[in-house]
């Protein structure tokens, strides 16, 4: 269906029934503790699945969850379909998610894999049908849209998951351990940096840093062909209308644009923030501040920084966290200070450091750590990163980035942007989402929508 079809007729029919099953899904979550997906489930039975967009990410995440009954699938991209298709051929197509969700006795569960423009529009209409949600990093395009999903995943008793495949690694699990235990003392002080340059690069060393992906750095004046079998109309679905060039698809082409993505700071953001974000018990900041080069109108940074003012949580102390990408990095990093590792997490206690990146540690300054004794792994192992959220939707267990984290983390992570792109040091009060000081960041905190497309938060 074009996106310039109506789709009111479907919206009104879906209404009743969504506001009775919703009432049915609390009732029942609550009267069993458990979650309430169409069918009863066990661990020896399948899940019936519906995956959200095939290629890319999408492709992998089909891999990851295909021990499962794949029922359905749905590209805007026919080739991406097509080739999904050839390996789940009892799987129902589908090119518009909208007309997936007419069907929603078809499927237990959803895999959200679109471009990061769409995931709210796929995950919002699972939720209310009382379905499993896996969403890929970063949860939604814009802050507003990641307190609605947070909220609305905390009404249903489903399983949920944002795409942080890190999180499930051994190494995270460890890092929380030691800070939580004390290891280095309270932490009022963490940095974060990565070397990813994608998005607008002003200086020949960010473009070269882009390993190897060749990115203009302005809008283009023309228009390309659209690919054979790309529905480009669906594909841009609520973002404003623009004509297809080459400059933005396919992936990673797009995720620099603002219509569309967030840069690295929302997308590994997703990964490196959520390591403090998890060791501190961390939700909103009381301030964000951010800089870099001057605020291009269509493409995000290739470099900035973003930093983070937290309040006391508990018996943790206030504490700054600092966001660096491309050629920023904090200034020990730049003296030589700590080791010049490409990407990490730096925690600063009053007892001394943790430096951490994926899949490596150490406590710093070493000769003070000398014959340290870890604390006991209290944190258990996971059953892997989609596994875990196959369990939990068969059994109501909980997940490690369900949304009522990964939207706190996503929030977050955004406003590191809005900071940059409204110039000021954004005083924030998170019950409101307003930035107090700067009512210029209304129209990054939420946009509007390109009709038909309507997101219904009710």
């Amino acid at each position: 269906m074009s996106t310039h079809e109506s789709n009111a007729t479907a919206t009104n029919n879906s209404t009743t029934r969504r506001s009775f099953l919703r009432s049915s899904v609390i009732a029942a979550g609550a009267a069993l503790g458990a979650p309430a997906i169409v069918r009863g489930q066990n661990l020896n039975s399948l899940l019936n699945i519906a995956v959200i967009g095939c290629g890319g990410r999408g492709g992998s995440n089909l891999q990851e969850v295909s021990s499962e009954n794949i029922v359905a699938l749905c590209d805007v991209n026919g080739n991406n379909l097509d080739s999904a298709a050839a390996k789940f051929p009892k799987a129902a197509k589908f090119t518009d998610f909208r007309k997936l969700y007419d069907k929603p006795d078809l499927f237990d569960a959803v895999v959200v894999s679109t471009s990061e423009h769409t995931h709210a529009f796929a995950t919002l209409p699972a939720l209310h049908e009382g379905k499993h949600v896996y969403c890929e990093k970063p949860l939604t395009h814009n802050i507003w849209e990641a307190r609605i999903i947070r909220e609305a995943a905390g009404k249903v008793k489903v399983a949920t998951q944002m795409g942080t495949q890190i999180h499930a690694g051994d190494n995270y699990r460890r890092v929380v351990e030691l800070i939580q235990s004390g290891a280095i003392g309270p932490v009022r002080e963490v940095h974060v940096w990565v070397s990813r340059t994608w998005g607008w690069q002003a200086t020949e060393e960010e473009s070269k840093a882009a390993q190897d992906i060749v990115f203009t750095n302005e809008r283009p004046s023309t228009a390309d062909p659209v690919p054979e079998g790309l529905d480009w109309d669906l594909w841009l679905g609520p973002a404003p209308e623009r004509p297809f060039s080459n400059v933005y698809f396919p992936g990673p082409k797009w995720y620099r644009w603002w219509e569309w993505g967030n840069g690295t700071m929302s997308d590994l953001g997703s990964h490196w923030n959520d390591l403090p974000f998890w060791a501190l018990n961390l939700k909103h900041p009381v301030t964000v501040d951010a800089g870099g080069p001057a605020v291009h109108p269509d493409i995000a940074p290739a470099s900035m920084w973003a930093a983070y003012e937290y309040g006391a949580r508990g018996d943790m102390p206030a504490l700054k966290l600092t966001w660096y990408q491309g050629k920023e990095k904090p200034a020990r990093w730049t003296d030589g200070t700590i080791p010049k590792w490409d990407d990490g997490v730096l925690f600063v206690g009053d007892k001394g450091m943790l430096l951490s990146d994926y899949s490596k540690y150490a406590l710093l300054p070493e000769d003070q750590f000398k014959g340290f004794t870890p604390p006991p792994q209290t944190i258990p192992a996971s059953l892997g990163h989609h596994k875990e959220w196959l369990h939990a939707c068969k059994t109501g267990e909980p997940t490690t980035c369900n949304f009522e984290y990964a939207g706190w983390l996503t929030e977050a992570n955004h406003l590191g942007n809005v900071a940059y792109r409204t110039g000021k040091k954004l005083e924030w009060d998170a019950v409101k989402l307003k930035a107090t000081n700067a009512p210029e960041a209304d129209q990054y905190i939420k946009r509007i929508y390109r009709k038909p497309f309507v997101f219904d938060a009710n």
